[in-house]
């Protein structure tokens, strides 16, 4: 008897150092984790937690840190992202904002002190100021427009609509300054009608600023075209040109808040650099996708598709 209780004290005893150099392990191992985790978060970098360990509850632990630090990782690059973005936004919203003010106060610093100026002179400069001060309405409008649409604020009302005829109107509307550019003009809209679920008011937006970026940036080209099609889903509409287009490395980009090719910024291709942004959202709103394809000098391709509706 007394013998069996000894082996049953001996066993207890190893049992008890066996759970004291596990607990005495994880303890370590846990100090690891917590000291490595630190210093990833520290020093931001791109490390992960590596621990060699028979305890399944551990390993799981592991796996789901470094799910966190991977996800982390992506949010730190996400937001660096953002925060030049927004440094390029500023510095583009200063720009277009100062360029037309500048003028404004410059011709009413003349006209208030050029007492001798003629009239036709006086109302020459006023028309300007009116012209200028209307841009920085516009371009105001513009921002205010982005944010109703990025804060939800915004809701489409959504109604059956024909988009042959969407499409005819808003080809129709550019086909004077079309013509007096000198520019040929392909209309390729089927006979059958086509239907979406959209809002008539932004789908006439879509279209203007998609065949105002065409007259704008494509005009070199000498031609713009106009494309209505659809599968057994979807009903789209394809803007083209044949200009200077949009090199590979730029084309990830130009849906982005007031980004704008650097030539844009001369007097020749301004713009607010919200035309595409705005268009993106608009047509995200009418359950739509847009798309670019571009090959300078050969085809730059805007495309705009829609759940297709049936009769």
């Amino acid at each position: 008897m007394i013998v069996v209780l000894g082996v049953v004290i001996v066993l207890l005893l190893l049992v008890i150092l066996w759970q004291y150099k596990s607990a005495k392990a994880t303890a370590s191992q846990l100090t690891y984790i917590h000291e490595k985790l630190n210093s990833i978060l520290d020093a931001g970098t791109q490390e992960r937690l590596l621990l060699f360990s028979g305890n399944q509850e551990l390993r799981v632990l592991l796996t789901d840190l470094n799910h966190l630090l991977d996800a982390n990782h992506r949010g730190g690059v996400e937001r660096r992202r953002l925060e030049k973005a927004m440094r390029g936004m500023l510095a583009n919203v200063s720009h277009d904002l100062k360029t037309p003010l500048t003028v404004v106060l410059g011709y009413i610093e003349t006209i208030l002190q050029d007492k001798d100026m003629t009239e036709p002179e006086r109302d020459a400069m006023l028309t300007i100021i009116h012209r200028k001060a209307g841009e920085v309405i516009t371009l105001m409008n513009t921002f205010f427009d982005l944010a109703k649409l990025e804060s939800g604020d915004r809701n489409l009302p959504l109604s059956r609509l024909n988009m042959n005829e969407v499409c005819r109107k808003n080809i129709l509307s550019f086909y004077d300054i079309l013509n007096g550019k000198g520019s040929e003009v392909q209309i390729e809209i089927p006979d059958e009608p086509l239907y979406i679920m959209g809002n008539e008011e932004s789908m006439d937006r879509i279209l203007s600023n998609l065949i105002s970026n065409a007259i704008t940036y494509g005009d070199a080209g000498k031609i713009l075209g106009l494309r209505l099609f659809f599968d057994d889903k979807n009903v789209s509409v394809e803007v083209w040109d044949r200009g200077k287009g949009i090199t590979a490395s730029h084309q990830d980009q130009v849906f982005e808040r007031l980004y704008t090719l650097e030539d844009s910024r001369n007097r020749n291709y301004q713009g607010s650099g919200l035309g595409l942004t705005i268009t993106k959202r608009l047509t995200e709103q009418m359950n739509g996708t847009i798309t670019l394809n571009s090959k300078p000098h050969v085809k730059t391709a805007f495309t705009v598709s829609f759940p297709r509706m049936r009769f």
